[in-house]
């Protein structure tokens, strides 16, 4: 079950870097 949540804290942290440099670099998206 740790394997889960470790998982799952890795794909929150993916999405979040995702949206900060979405927010840093808009015009490349």
């Amino acid at each position: 079950m740790e394997s889960m949540f470790i998982l799952l804290a890795l794909i929150i942290l993916l999405i979040f870097g995702y949206l900060l440099y979405a927010l840093i670099f808009p015009e490349k998206i």
